[in-house]
């Protein structure tokens, strides 16, 4: 009979090895490589097998699908992220780092389903009272008086997931959620809650239990360092859809991205901000981000960036100051460090400032992180006008990917990005000369193309 083994995970990457390690040879963590246990598989006859089959095999033409609609939600952005609404029997897992804002969401989204169905928030962070108090400073119910469409809400605090289940069982949820997976535990293995065996069975259980029951499951995970969802690799190839919640800690806004999803496109994004009774929909985010904008101010220029599908009006500060050390001094907020970089280059070689003595700082305002290179032609506009002490017109926005070469590129959306920006009322747009590709331009709305980021700045700082 084989006997078991034991392996060596790291609970960063889930890189398995043989012997124990102080680094992980993968991703390079100290500290993270967890003993594992595996036991041995056992050989299965078909004869065997036939009596543990549960499973049925159907054509795809007799597949019923009449109770897969999806719920609807008043909170859109939330819905729409998910694509459409909730589906019965998927399991998602919600991630984010600490302080963001996940449970706060999870628990408005609840309250909603309770309305209209048993609900069950299981909490392995929080005491049942926490999760009151929480819901009585987001409004969702009185201390005074009792609203019954939550007579369907129902609480627990418990780690173990033999007892969790337990209490569905009871209760029959539509919705189950676990906050959050790392505390979760089975007494079948002897590792650690948040260990890399415990998190994948965990997740594994809770997905048959969707699967066979028809409850939607919703997941919230911690994130690590990086960024990342913690756990191994598998916890997001077991579950359904994946969300991960962005934003500034110290910023009010917030947003929702879909990373996977097996009912709906990944490429919607939600907006929301954060405030004492809880998470608000942003319905227009370009408007808010540009509600403080001084339009004569030297060192500022306005980007069109594509979250998903939505473009974004954003403001790009820049400020260039002579430097007082030997090295000057390149910062970035909400801008890759390294696109920083290449458009600094880029002016100095190709356009010509004279950077070399200049202390350069780049903020995107609002605490929105822009990554596309859309956005290198408002930033370089932005450097160059404040280098000249020269504001950009008030009514122009910047579109369009700076090469090494001083050239302007093309960028994807620029019909929804132009739209975007007429209506908000902007009256121009510097955008790459069009070789090839013909979009349809807003009434009364006038587009300036150029080839060269040189041409570009020039007409942005024309009066």
């Amino acid at each position: 009979m084989p006997k078991a083994h034991t392996q060596y995970v790291c609970q960063e990457c889930g890189r398995a090895t043989a012997q124990p390690m102080g680094r992980c040879p993968s991703c390079g963590a100290w500290n993270s490589m967890v003993e594992e246990v595996i036991m041995p598989e056992l050989e299965v006859s078909a004869a065997r097998g036939e009596m543990l089959l549960k499973s049925k095999v159907v054509r795809l033409d007799e597949v019923g699908i009449e109770n897969q609609e999806r719920w609807p939600l008043s909170i859109t952005e939330f819905a729409r992220v998910l694509g459409g609404g909730i589906v019965p029997g998927s399991i998602v897992l919600l991630g984010g780092e600490p302080g963001i804002g996940k449970s706060t969401l999870m628990l408005q989204v609840a309250a909603e389903v309770a309305s209209r169905a048993p609900v069950m928030y299981v909490s392995g962070e929080e005491s049942v009272r926490q999760i009151k108090m929480r819901a009585e400073r987001l409004r969702i119910i009185s201390q005074e008086i009792a609203d019954e469409p939550l007579l369907q809400f129902f609480l627990v605090a418990e780690t173990n997931l033999d007892a969790i289940f337990a209490h569905a069982e009871k209760v029959k949820p539509a919705l189950l959620v676990v906050d959050s997976i790392q505390t979760t535990s089975i007494d079948d293995l002897s590792s650690s809650a948040g260990s890399v065996s415990q998190v994948r069975e965990c997740a594994s259980r809770l997905r048959q239990y969707a699967k066979e029951s028809n409850t939607a499951v919703f997941l919230i995970g911690h994130v690590t360092k990086e960024g990342i969802i913690a756990g191994p690799r598998i916890l997001e190839h077991i579950v359904d859809t994946v969300l991960q919640l962005e934003g500034d800690r110290f910023q009010s806004y917030r947003l929702l991205r879909s990373m996977k999803n097996r009912f709906g496109p990944t490429s919607e994004v939600g907006v929301f901000e954060m405030h004492e009774e809880g998470m608000v929909e942003v319905p227009n985010p370009s408007e808010v981000f540009l509600a403080e904008r001084m339009a004569e101010a030297p060192g500022s220029a306005i980007a069109v960036a594509m979250e998903g599908k939505r473009p974004i009006l954003v403001e790009l500060q820049g400020l260039t100051s002579q430097t007082n050390f030997g090295n000057p001094r390149r910062t970035t907020n909400g801008l890759d460090f390294n696109r920083l970089l290449l458009v600094t280059a880029v002016l100095m070689r190709r356009v010509g400032l004279n950077l070399g003595n200049q202390d350069i700082f780049l903020n995107v305002v609002g605490g929105l992180a822009v990554e596309e290179p859309a956005s290198d032609l408002a930033a370089a506009a932005a450097i160059a006008s404040s280098f000249y002490d020269r504001p950009v017109r008030a009514d122009l926005v910047l579109i369009g990917e700076v090469g090494l070469s001083g050239e302007l590129r093309w960028v994807p959306h620029m019909d929804e990005r132009i739209r975007e920006a007429s209506k908000l009322g902007f009256k121009r747009a510097v955008i790459p000369r069009r070789l090839h590709s013909s979009i349809h331009m807003p009434h009364s709305f006038e587009v300036l193309e150029a080839r060269t980021l040189a041409q570009a700045i020039k007409i942005a700082l024309s009066s």
